[in-house]
């Protein structure tokens, strides 16, 4: 048997074959495009225009020229897009392998090119490999909370997503055609038979797409079908292991694949999850009590500091509100209460129909986002609030005590725990 992977007679899958690599091209074709408009969602909702707080990607160029005012309503639009980005990308994994598998012969096919078009193909399949591979694995270890990676995740995962999509676009251009002309023969009952040395079912000469049926085959151990359903089976399971990190009670134990950085929910009105602690953020009890802590409120030359009690005593307001991760974890909608970001706004000289952008620096210590902005519209809406309670209590310590930002549809990193300091106008 031929040893060089070069060579066709290497692979022998009986499996491999235009028929097959196109279903699962037709899957991906659809669900990257999904995974790439709610990604760019996730970018847009972090509201990266505010430099230099939240822009992790400062050279973006023209890379950002989709970038808009993220909205505050429905309160559960963040909750959604990113869910459905998380999740399906999870399950997405063992149709991604399935497709590598099927293709790896063209990875070694000689001559390199033939013509200018197959070169510029096999570029966008050299591309289109390396950047389905570190974008998928960044991202789960994002969820996972495994930043093994150097640099920062945001910047990393941005341009590989462009990267990979430009690609993705080029390789899908060149080979749609195709995939939809091999696709057609699904109507026959079963998959068109494939023998080496012709073009399935006509016995004409062999097209670049039928190079990967082997011309000399292993006898079949599963029918293609077959193969499809185990594909299908695998991102069955890691839905159903994942996609419960995105609602509470039972529902939330079946997500086995959810992040392991948060602390578990417990019961009670602050039993909802957690991914960053006190303890781990480097915040402790002696700069929240009640005697020691106090908020600064600045802007228009003015400043106010407030303490709990202080924050007590001005009109109170709540709203039920969820907490949505970038890792695609969520909790359902909270009761909080505490104060509207626009009546501080007004404390120091803002309209509160007017008020400005608002930058929030935390007591954290550790980790991204100790100070991040919110734009003027989040700031304006009546349901933005710094919360001293939910669910009837104060907060705990690990939901933010003394106070908290929680904004609709924002991502939880925008509702930044511990506040100390928040500044309104001149960002």
């Amino acid at each position: 048997m031929p040893r060089s992977p070069s060579s066709p007679a290497f692979w022998r899958s009986p499996l491999r074959g235009p028929w097959f690599t196109s279903v699962l091209g037709v899957v991906l074709l659809v669900g990257i495009t999904v995974l790439f408009v709610t990604g760019l969602l996730s970018y847009a909702a972090y509201n990266p225009d505010l430099s230099p707080v939240n822009d992790k990607t400062p050279d973006k160029g023209i890379l950002g020229f989709y970038l808009f005012s993220w909205p505050t309503g429905p309160v559960w639009l963040y909750r959604l897009t990113q869910g459905v980005h998380v999740t399906l990308g999870i399950a997405l994994i063992p149709v991604l392998l399935a497709k590598l598998w099927s293709v790896v012969p063209r990875l070694f096919a000689l001559p390199p090119a033939r013509s200018v078009a197959h070169a510029l193909e096999r570029l966008s399949l050299l591309l289109l490999v390396g950047g389905a591979l570190f974008e998928f694995t960044t991202g789960v270890l994002n969820i996972q909370l495994d930043y093994v990676f150097p640099g920062s995740f945001y910047t990393l995962h941005f341009y590989g997503a462009w990267v990979f999509i430009a690609a993705f676009v080029a390789h899908a251009v060149l080979r749609v055609p195709a995939a939809l002309r091999n696709l057609r023969r699904m109507r026959a009952p079963g998959p068109p038979p494939e023998p080496p040395g012709s073009a399935p079912g006509t016995g004409e000469p062999p097209r670049p797409e039928d190079e990967l049926v082997s011309p000399d085959p292993l006898p079949p151990t599963v029918s293609r079908r077959g193969a499809l359903g185990f594909v299908g089976g695998g991102a069955l399971l890691l839905t159903a292991t994942t996609a419960g990190q995105g609602f509470d009670g039972p529902l939330r134990d079946t997500a086995l694949l959810a992040p392991h950085g948060g602390a578990e929910p417990g019961s009670g009105p602050g039993g909802f999850q957690v991914n960053k602690t006190a303890a781990s953020r480097g915040v402790t009890a002696a700069e929240t009590g009640e005697e020691a802590w106090r908020l600064v409120v600045t802007g228009k030359g003015r400043t106010v500091r407030l303490s709990r009690a202080d924050l007590r005593r001005l009109p109170l307001h709540s709203a039920a509100l969820p907490i949505a991760c970038v890792e695609g974890w969520s909790t359902s909608d909270q009761w909080w209460r505490g104060v509207r970001l626009r009546d501080l706004a007004a404390l120091v000289g803002h309209e509160a129909d007017a008020a400005p952008d608002v930058l929030v620096e935390s007591l954290q210590r550790h980790g991204v986002f100790r100070v991040a902005a919110l734009r003027d519209n989040q700031v304006r809406d009546p349901r933005s609030l710094l919360a001293l309670f939910v669910n009837g209590e104060d907060l705990t310590p690990d939901h933010g005590y003394p106070a908290r930002v929680i904004v609709p549809a924002a991502p939880g990193v925008l509702n930044t725990k511990w506040v100390a300091r928040m500044t309104f106008g001149d960002l």
